[in-house]
């Protein structure tokens, strides 16, 4: 078994954080390929976290079937990543971490890792999450009394090349969730899809979740954030040799 103590990253230097406000999903690809690649050939020496929001998209990954698009017509982009469809838009904050792994990497752990920075952050929002076994992602249990199946409030699709990790998380705040009656998410009939202001009934938006979310990852893949399957609501002190500094968005509209 992995150790989760450690760091997953090959570098010590300090994650660069940045914010970018809310971008075009193709033009966030984009970008996320060419630091990955720079990233590989070693012209950016150090691991990168984007921030941002998209504009309503579908994105299909890799294990996506034909049931699983939209009933609707929507267009849908079909990308690199694993995993199947899902919806991106505004009130969902995406994180995509270009981080090159150690030479040891596990993409299990890389997931648990990014799935336990979410759990952190719903659980500082007042909102008990947990995975579960045979599902990626970020899951609300199912409440009886109401009738409500399992609910899954952040997501995960992950690449790995060249020994560099990138695409990333997608946590619901307050999206329309309407969108995602569309499709079927995750490819997963039997559950269903919520955002931390539906669970708590308080607005919780995504520049609040913003900084937490990034302090969290960079705990996470350093190996300061304990993997469990119950989260704290703390995020440890991040350590100098890895603290964050953000710079102003390359790409995307000022918020």
């Amino acid at each position: 078994m992995p150790d989760r103590t450690r760091s997953c990253r090959r570098s010590t230097a300090p994650v660069e954080v940045r914010e970018l406000g809310r971008v075009d999903y193709t033009e966030a690809f984009d970008l996320q390929h060419r630091l990955a690649a720079e990233r590989a050939d070693g012209v950016l020496d150090h691991d990168v976290v984007l921030l941002l929001e998209h504009p309503f998209v579908y994105t299909a990954g890799k294990r996506t079937t034909e049931a699983d698009r939209p009933t609707d017509g929507s267009p849908v982009i079909d990308v690199d990543r694993g995993g199947k469809i899902t919806w991106h838009g505004p009130g969902q904050l995406v994180a995509y971490p270009i981080v090159a792994l150690t030479q040891a990497f596990d993409v299990v752990d890389y997931v648990r890792r990014l799935e336990q920075a979410m759990m952190t952050v719903a659980a500082a929002h007042g909102v008990t999450t947990r995975r579960v076994d045979g599902r990626s992602g970020v899951w609300v249990d199912a409440d009886p009394e109401s009738g409500r199946p399992q609910r899954k409030v952040g997501a995960i699709g992950i690449r790995v090349a060249r020994g560099i990790a990138l695409h990333g998380v997608a946590l619901n705040a307050d999206p329309e969730l309407t969108a995602f009656s569309a499709i079927v998410p995750c490819g997963i009939p039997d559950a269903g899809v919520t955002s931390l202001s539906a669970e708590t009934g308080s607005p919780i938006g995504v520049d609040t979740i913003r900084g937490l979310t990034a302090d969290a990852i960079v705990a996470a893949l350093d190996g300061d954030l304990p993997i469990s399957d119950l989260a704290t609501p703390e995020v440890p002190a991040a350590r100098d040799r890895t603290s964050i500094r953000s710079v102003p968005a390359s790409v995307g509209s000022a918020r």
